[in-house]
């Protein structure tokens, strides 16, 4: 059932509306203060204006979800908080039934997202918080995925590049809490086919390759040229399911968190001696399994040698 759902009964059941008690206009519309009942179970409370939802109200789904917060001509519109069944919540802008503009959505593992919505999905500058690792993306969303320049923060370090269909691409570096950067680039690896092999779906994840290690500097995400949340989404955009809710971000982070006794193997003032030794070091990125923020440390953490 969509975020629409039962509330297009209302409008359709042209013979039969349901129950309502409140307020009406000389010409025997909804107008001003009403509760309603619907044919089907849910209920509204709120504003009406010339027979619509209009203004300030609370609908209530049969299935245990409900929105409160504004509506403009029967659609949510403004802001408003829509809880799902599932315990999850969007607490922010919507246009036209759908979840568009700033807004902060709380997923039912704790998991949470701030920032930009551009129909329905996350679109724009936001930081997803995983609450199992502690770590968080802090970048750009296209069409809901991480995408574009973005920082990945952990609890003693950081990694600070570009994002492509959840994974990082190109050049980039992690910023150490002890006081120095490891410089690197990560690259697709190229998969080798025997020519009589059957044609499967091969999930190719990149390799970080380190070039150099410095002392630390300053870094300032770019902000995108062009803001897309300022417009409404188009009229043929299909919203979210009103039963399952957003799902929590299935991307994970780049690597785990670091003890002091990891880190021992790197002495201040040794890291730039030591530099030509990290070249040509490859990492694997190991890709999340679905529904499960958690990784694995030794396979994801970069290395930094004595």
């Amino acid at each position: 059932m969509s975020d629409l759902g039962s509330e297009e009964l209302e409008e359709e059941g042209e013979k039969y509306l349901g129950e309502y008690e409140g307020e009406r206009n000389e010409a025997g519309e909804r107008h001003g203060h009403g509760k309603a009942r619907l044919p089907n179970g849910d209920t509204y409370e709120g504003k009406y204006e010339h027979g619509e939802r209009h203004g300030q109200g609370t609908y209530k789904f049969k299935s245990g979800a409900r929105y409160i917060g504004e509506y403009v001509k029967n659609k949510k519109h403004g802001r408003g908080t829509f809880i799902y069944p599932d315990g999850s919540r969007y607490e922010g802008e919507w246009a036209d039934d759908l979840r568009h503009g700033h807004g902060v959505y709380y997923y039912v593992n704790n998991d949470s997202y701030t920032g930009e919505w551009f129909a329905h999905q996350r679109h724009g500058q936001g930081t997803y918080f995983y609450a199992e690792t502690g770590s968080k993306y802090v970048g750009t969303w296209v069409n809901g995925q991480q995408k574009g320049t973005a920082e990945l923060i952990h609890l003693n370090h950081r990694y600070q590049g570009k994002f492509l269909n959840k994974n990082p691409v190109g050049p980039g570096k992690y910023v150490f809490d002890i006081g120095c950067e490891q410089h690197g680039e990560y690259h697709l690896p190229d998969v080798e086919r025997e020519e009589d092999e059957e044609e499967t779906l091969v999930t190719v994840v990149p390799k970080w390759k380190v070039t150099k290690i410095t002392e630390l500097a300053l870094w300032t995400p770019p902000r995108p040229q062009e803001q897309t949340t300022a417009d409404g989404p188009s009229q043929g955009e299909a919203p979210g399911a009103e039963g399952g809710g957003e799902p929590a971000e299935e991307v994970q982070p780049l690597t785990d968190d670091m003890s002091e006794g990891e880190l021992d193997s790197v002495h201040p003032g040794e890291e730039e001696g030591d530099a030509s030794r990290e070249d040509g070091e490859e990492f694997h990125y190991d890709s999340l399994d679905q529904g499960n923020v958690s990784f694995e440390e030794e396979e994801a953490r970069p290395e930094l040698l004595d």
